[in-house]
């Protein structure tokens, strides 16, 4: 009788540990492409295969930088919290820069021409997610950084149909402002409360904007944090062009924590 309960409890825990070793996150991720208005966009898809049936779907949108490691990187983070998630490509042909000048030319070139660049090319990487055989296209999101939480902010604006965007020390400023009742997604603003590229006067008239426009909208700020908090890079980065950009390890942290229960919400999980 002996040898056979430590038999039985024995098969009990190896079939645990292979139950455990199953739910293992196995994810798959790679490079994607898609077009807009005839040019070529080279975005990062990442997804766990683990998970069956379809999956929400999240739009990553990069900072000035474009889509480097950073941004798949935050991808990789997305799929292992159980969605399909996109790295978008909003310059073209994975187009990438190494030096301020190069990176603030290729955000302004899209933001300057927003309605017919940075919106077409949006639109183009949200339907190509939502064609993806894992995502469930009725429930879809998107997150950026810097430029990237400005491409967000001002997709909402437009009336995008996302359930809600994120962004994490975006730019505030409207190309076009938000008329009442156009927001559909809810909004969460992540900011770095020592932000140099962002005035007093820019984040008042960002919450007048969305209070206007009766905007579901939270605006978080973490104290002592500088612009890019979120990124390792950051700091090492603005020494060596001198630019006030610094990782923040705690705002990093919490603000990543803020976005996961924030999708959690949006997506009823």
């Amino acid at each position: 009788m002996k040898k056979l309960l430590v038999g039985i409890v024995g098969t009990m825990v190896v079939a645990l540990l292979v139950g455990l070793v199953t739910a293992t996150p196995k994810i798959k991720m790679g490079p994607v492409e898609y077009t807009a208005n005839g040019v070529t966009l080279k975005g990062f898809l990442a997804y766990n295969e683990t998970i069956k049936g379809k999956q929400p779907g999240v739009l990553v949108v990069h900072e000035w930088w474009g889509l480097n490691d950073y941004a798949r990187k935050r991808a990789q983070m997305l799929a292992q919290l159980g969605y399909t998630a996109l790295a978008v490509d909003m310059y073209g042909d994975g187009k990438t820069a190494t030096h301020p000048d190069d990176a603030g030319k290729f955000a302004s070139e899209v933001m300057q021409h927003f309605r017919d660049t940075g919106r077409a090319r949006f639109l183009a990487a949200e339907d190509f997610l939502k064609k993806q055989p894992t995502v469930d296209s009725t429930r879809i999101a998107a997150i950026g950084y810097c430029f990237g939480g400005g491409v967000v902010l001002n997709m909402a604006r437009e009336g995008a149909d996302l359930k809600g965007v994120a962004s994490f020390h975006g730019m505030l400023s409207a190309v076009t402002p938000a008329e009442p009742g156009a927001i559909k997604a809810k909004i969460l603003v992540l900011h770095g409360g020592d932000d140099k590229f962002t005035t007093n006067e820019q984040i008042d008239a960002f919450k007048d904007e969305m209070t206007k426009a009766r905007a579901d909208y939270r605006f978080i700020v973490y104290p002592g944090a500088l612009h890019s908090f979120t990124n390792p890079d950051a700091t090492a980065l603005g020494k060596k062009y001198n630019i006030p950009i610094a990782y923040n390890e705690k705002a990093d942290k919490e603000s990543w924590a803020e976005m996961t229960k924030f999708l959690n919400q949006i997506f009823k999980k």
